[in-house]
């Protein structure tokens, strides 16, 4: 079974970005990723979603409508089991502190270290084994 990585954000390239730093990985189906653009829309998918395994969720903090802030308690409480990463442009120590004690396991400024994050989801990949 793959794992399955929700990625949440607004801006459209980001899912462009995330498709070329893991195109193998997809590719070899070593894991999927799905792409959401708001929050409603990830806590939907969150939900609905069984099989594959949910391993991550990834978010943006910053989205119109609702935040991923404020997505982060919603989703705590439908899936439990699910890390949450946060992404913001703003890596300030408010800012991690905020998403920390909303739920989320940590936080990743942008610019994304592809490196860091790819070893964060190959722990998901061992621990959902």
């Amino acid at each position: 079974m793959s794992g399955y990585i929700l990625v949440v954000d607004d801006e459209p390239d980001v899912e462009v970005l995330f498709r070329q730093q893991f195109r193998r990985d997809l590719r070899s189906g070593r894991f999927l990723m799905e792409f959401a653009s708001s929050a409603p829309a990830a806590l939907q998918r969150a939900v609905d979603t069984h099989e594959p395994s949910l391993i991550l969720i990834l978010s943006d903090i910053n989205m119109p409508g609702m935040s991923g802030l404020e997505m982060l308690p919603h989703v705590r409480a439908q899936r439990p089991d699910v890390p949450v990463i946060m992404i913001t442009a703003y890596g300030d120590a408010e800012t991690r502190r905020k998403a920390l004690e909303c739920g989320a396991e940590g936080l990743l400024t942008k610019p994304i270290d592809f490196a860091l994050l790819r070893q964060e989801i190959d722990m998901r990949l061992e621990q959902a084994a």
